[in-house]
C-alpha cells in the first residue's frame, strides 16, 4: 500500500546520467541519476517484495538482481510469539537462472520471432535453481519447527512443491498476511510473485536425514515441459543435524480478524463487476505479444475505480498459460473460477472487437453463457488477502477488490495522487511485451 507517486510506475525510470521518464518522482531531495521512494508500511504484517519496474526491460533488471524483500512486522500481532522465531525463521527466495561458462547470467538476446520482435521471447526459463542466491543450497536444520518465508522470484517459472518424503508442512500466510486459517498440505504450486508462509516440523526426522524440497512445476504452467528431477525439479536439501528446536504450535482457528466471518470472501458486494480478457497475439514461431482486454498498455486509461469502493473483476483466460495476475496498491480476495468454452468465446469476443492489439476501447463480452462445468471456490492456501493470483486457461476468474485498506479504513495516503497505478502479468516477460495496464483510483 503505498502512494503512486512512490508505486514504481513503468514510465518513473531514470538513467546514469539523469535522464526521467515521463512518470519519475522523488520523494526527498537527491541526486538526478537517483530516487527516494516512501512506504508507509502500515499494511498486515506480510512477506513483501519489490523489484524494479522499468517499462520494456523489468524482466532483464530483475534477473539481474534488482529485487529484494522484507517482512512487515506488527507489535499488536497475536500470532508471531507462537511462531518460529530467529534460526527457525527463513526467507526463501527461489529463482531459476542459467549460468555462462564463466559464471555470469546468461539471458537470450534473439527473440522467437526475430523478424517481428528482434530480442523478446515469451518467457525466460533457467536451467539453475537458485536459493536466496546460492545454487541447490543446503541447509541444515534441528528437529525443531522452522518457519519459512516462500517467494516465486522467477521471471516465470512456476513451482509445485513438496517434500521428497512427502512429508507435509501448514501454510499460515500469504501475499497480504496470514491465512483466514491454517491449511495443511502436502503440495504448493506458487507463480511469479506470489508468496506463501509455511511450517515445517522437522522433528520426527533421525539426525542426519535429507531431504529435499521437490518441484514438479511445468513449463511454461500448466502444459510445458516437466521440470527435470535432476536439475529444476530441485529447489534445497534440508539435513536434520541435531535434536532440539521449536515444537509446532498451537494456533488459534482464526488467525487473521480481517478475514472474519463464515463466508469468504467477506468484502461487501461489488457496485460495479468489471469484464476483462487476457489474450495472446500469435506468430509463425510462437506468441508474439499478449494483452490485457486487448489494449496495449499506452491505450487510454479504462479503469477508474473509486476511492473506497469495491468491485468485482471477471477475468477470462483465453490464452494456453496460467497467467498470475498482480494489481497494485490492493489486497483482494478471490471469489472462484469457471470452467468455459474458450474457443466459442475467443471467436465471439473477436467478432465483437476484431483483432487485438485493439485501436477502439474494449467491448466487454459476458463469459456466462459459455460457462461449462463446475464453479470452484478458493483453494485452502487462497482463503486469505492475495496481490497475485492464478489465473488459468479454460477458466474465468472471479476476485473481489476493495480500494481501502485491508480492514476497511482509509488509506494513510491519497491514492488519487500521482500518475496512477498498475496491474499486470507477473511472469515478467509477459508484462515487458504490452500484457499490463494502468489503472487510476478516483474521488
Amino acid at each position: 500500500e503505498v502512494q503512486s507517486t512512490s508505486d514504481g510506475n513503468p514510465l518513473a525510470w531514470f538513467t546514469a546520467q539523469g535522464t526521467h521518464g515521463s512518470a519519475y518522482n522523488t520523494a526527498d531531495a537527491t541526486s538526478p541519476n537517483a530516487a527516494v521512494s516512501e512506504y508507509p508500511n502500515t499494511q498486515q504484517a506480510g512477506t513483501i517484495w519489490y523489484h524494479d519496474h522499468a517499462m520494456g526491460m523489468t524482466r532483464i533488471n530483475v534477473m539481474s538482481g534488482m529485487a529484494g524483500y522484507y517482512f512487515i512486522r506488527d507489535a499488536n500481532d497475536p500470532i508471531e510469539p507462537l511462531l518460529p522465531q530467529g534460526q527457525y525463521e527463513m526467507p526463501l527466495a527461489i529463482q531459476d537462472r542459467t549460468f555462462n561458462p564463466n559464471g555470469s547470467f546468461f539471458f537470450p538476446t534473439v527473440g522467437n520471432n526475430p523478424t517481428i520482435h528482434p530480442y523478446w521471447n515469451p518467457e525466460f526459463f533457467g536451467d539453475t535453481i537458485m536459493v536466496n542466491g546460492k545454487v541447490w543450497p543446503n541447509m541444515n536444520v534441528t528437529q525443531g519447527t522452522y518457519r519459512f518465508h516462500l517467494l516465486d522470484g522467477s521471471n516465470a517459472r512456476f513451482y509445485t512443491l513438496s517434500f521428497s518424503n512427502k512429508m507435509g508442512f501448514t501454510q499460515i500466510g500469504t501475499d497480504g498476511g496470514y491465512l483466514k486459517t491454517a491449511a495443511p498440505l502436502t503440495q504448493l504450486t506458487i507463480a511469479p510473485g506470489e508468496r506463501a508462509d509455511i511450517l515445517v516440523d522437522f522433528s520426527k526426522l533421525p539426525i542426519g536425514t535429507k531431504v529435499t524440497l521437490t518441484n514438479t512445476a511445468k513449463a511454461p504452467f500448466p502444459a510445458g515441459t516437466t521440470a527435470d528431477p535432476q536439475t529444476t525439479g530441485q529447489i534445497v536439501q534440508f539435513t536434520v543435524t541435531g535434536a532440539g528446536g521449536p515444537s509446532f504450535p498451537v494456533l488459534p482457528a482464526a488467525l487473521n480478524p480481517t478475514l472474519a466471518g463464515a463466508t469468504f470472501p467477506n468484502l461487501p458486494a461489488p457496485t460495479k463487476t468489471r469484464i476483462l480478457t487476457l489474450e495472446e497475439i500469435m506468430g509463425p514461431a510462437g506468441p508474439v505479444q499478449i494483452l490485457l482486454d486487448g489494449q496495449p498498455y499506452a491505450a487510454a486509461v479504462s479503469e477508474l475505480p473509486k476511492n473506497g469502493a469495491t468491485e468485482d473483476r471477471v477475468i477470462v483466460d483465453t490464452t494456453a498459460d496460467t497467467h498470475p495476475i498482480h494489481l497494485h496498491l490492493v489486497q483482494f480476495q478471490l471469489v472462484n473460477r469457471t470452467p468455459f468454452q474458450s474457443a466459442k468465446y475467443n471467436k465471439a469476443w473477436m467478432a465483437l472487437n476484431g483483432m487485438p492489439p485493439l485501436n477502439h476501447p474494449t467491448i466487454p463480452l459476458d463469459p456466462t453463457p459459455y460457462f461449462q462445468g463446475k464453479v470452484t471456490g478458493p483453494l485452502p492456501s487462497e482463503l486469505g488477502w492475495k496481490d497475485t493470483i492464478q489465473m488459468n486457461p479454460g477458466e474465468v476468474t472471479r476476485i473481489r477488490v476493495r480500494w481501502t485498506a485491508q480492514d476497511g479504513s482509509p488509506f494513510v495516503f491519497d491514492p488519487t495522487v500521482g500518475p496512477g497505478y498498475v496491474w499486470h502479468c507477473h511472469i515478467i516477460d509477459h508484462e515487458d511485451n504490452e500484457m499490463m495496464r494502468p489503472y487510476k483510483v478516483v474521488p
